[in-house]
Formats: structure tokens, sequence, C-alpha cells
């Protein structure tokens, strides 16, 4: 019997999921219902070290659903395709292997923002927003040029830049991908007229006076700590981003030496930090003629920003 373009079809589905990573999921969820689906990701996300493995795998539900919610698929099972199985299981899969939520779904909530997210950049943390936060309270509306070192997925630059129409701000990294992923985000955010993006080294290429406000999240683990991280860091996020030396101040030091050439008399810097380097980076900034030096807690009550001025100025 001859055979049509349908059976090529089948075919190709029948050796896509013989072939497939994630074969045991869809084999172990052939026949069980959304609900029961559901419960046995859980406990597959919880029992690979995953501690919130059930609101986990609601979150790849509603990804995989939408525009549908999950509460709608429990209710009416039609809307639950086996093409959108087939994509929770390779989505699921991922996950299991510990690659970050944030680049099996490969985006991230900050701020009141949406940014894309690759295995080029560091997720965007919660605990960032205390900077943004920081800078905000601390700095005025008119016009300022803003500048973000280590600038990663463009997170802290195009969360200040959303929140203050008057300000222009240049992104800079050492790491061409990580540029790529910021600019996309610029666009994704509408925010690409005021952001530009910089390859380089902290601000060895930038011009004196040139930033009105200059923050950074630069690398700050141990190099020694590395290793005992969480898969999703240390193995699925960029070294260059974590790896901050053997006290985990090396970027501090190159960055704070430079800030009084960088910025402006009277000129703004905020820096995040680890939780137990309020006191070292601080007593940086102050070896370095900063003025102005405050160490901000994020929600959880651990340093987190320290923050201060160039002297001179108005301010």
């Amino acid at each position: 019997m001859a055979r049509g373009p349908f059976d090529t079809l089948v075919d190709a589905a029948r050796f896509g999921f013989d072939a497939a990573d994630h074969k045991p999921l869809l084999e172990a969820w052939q026949a069980l219902s959304l609900a029961d689906i559901r419960s046995d990701l859980a406990e597959r996300l919880i029992a690979a070290g995953i501690d919130e493995g059930g609101d986990e795998a609601r979150f790849l539900l509603n990804h995989v659903l939408a525009p549908a919610s999950l509460a709608q698929a429990l209710a009416d099972p039609a809307l639950f395709s086996w093409q959108q199985a087939e994509r929770l299981a390779a989505l699921s899969w991922r996950r299991l292997q510990r690659v970050p939520l944030s680049q099996v779904l490969g985006s991230q909530p900050f701020w009141t923002l949406d940014l894309a997210v690759t295995a080029d950049v560091l997720t965007p943390r919660a605990d960032t927003e205390t900077l943004v936060e920081a800078v905000l309270s601390e700095a005025g509306v008119d016009a300022a040029r803003l500048v973000d070192l280590g600038t990663g997925s463009g997170a802290i630059l195009l969360a200040l830049l959303s929140e203050r129409p008057g300000w222009n701000g240049l992104g800079v990294d050492l790491s061409d991908s990580a540029l790529i992923v910021a600019s996309g985000n610029a666009e994704r955010c509408g925010l690409a007229n005021r952001a530009r993006f910089l390859q380089g080294r902290w601000g060895a290429g930038l011009a004196d006076a040139s930033a009105d406000i200059l923050v950074s999240n630069p690398p700050y683990i141990v190099a020694d700590v590395l290793a005992g991280l969480a898969p999703e860091v240390r193995d699925h996020e960029p070294a260059l981003a974590l790896d901050g030396g053997a006290d985990g101040l090396d970027a501090y030091r190159e960055i704070i030496r430079d800030l009084p050439r960088l910025l402006v008399p009277g000129g703004l810097f905020a820096l995040e930090i680890g939780y137990d380097q309020g006191a070292a980076v601080s007593a940086l900034a102050q070896a370095s003629g900063l003025v102005g030096i405050a160490v901000k807690a994020d929600l959880a009550g651990h340093d987190r920003v320290v923050i201060g001025r160039r002297s001179g100025g108005d301010r």
C-alpha cells in the first residue's frame, strides 16, 4: 500500500518521540489526567532537589497552557493538547536537570519588567531590586547619564530607565553574548532609544566624568565557594559574573578605584554586595575619597547595597 504525507508525519513524530530525552516523562504521563500530571511533576521536581517543586510545576503548566490558565484547563481537559504535553515534558526535563527556571522559560520578571534570560547572563534576582530602590530614593528626576558596569541582562539599567524618562543609560559588559541579551531586552522593554551598550572591562574605556550615576552588580562570590553553589548557579550561569576572586572583592577594587574619575562631582554610585561585604566595600570606597557612604539592607535584613557619592558638586 502506498504511503502518503500523513504516514511521513506519523513516522517523524514517532522518531521524535523515541529520540527525545524527555521520553520517560511522556511515557509516564500518557494515561494521567492533567491534575495527576501536575502532581507527578511536582513530586519529581522536589525529588530532584527543587524545594519549590509545587510552585514550579504550576509555573511550567501555566507557561505551556497560555493563553488558557491552569484553572481553566483543569476544568476543561480539552484545553490540554498532546502538543502541550510534549512541550511541558521537554521544558520539565530541562528543569529536572537543574537548568534555572528562568532559562527554561526564557524570561524572568524584574522590577516591573519581563526580561529575556539565557545562559550568558545571571538571572535577575529580587534582591537586586534593593539597588534600584536605593538609587531612585537618592537621585532626582532631572536628566542624568546612567552607567551600569557589568550590565548582564540589562536588568538594573533598564529598571532605572523605566522609572526616569529623563535619564539615558550605558551598559558595559565584557561579554559580547551578554550585550546581545541586554540590547534585546532594551528593545523588548521599549527603552532602546535611551539605552546603549558597550563591550569593555568595567569603566576602563569610559571618559572622565562620564556618569552622573554609576551602578553595578559585580561578581562577589569567593572563588573557593563556587563549587558549593546550587547546580542552577554553579553549572548554568556564567562564572564571569560570579567569581569575585580569593576574597570576593576583586571587582570592587577595580571599580571603586575608578569611581572618582568616572563620576561627575557629586555623582552617585550604588554597588550590590554580598551579605557580609558591607564593611569591606565601604572601606574601599572611603579609601578612594568617596563620601556619604551608606549600606542598604534588602527585605531579608541582609546588607545588599553600598551607596555614596563623589565629593564636590552642590549635594
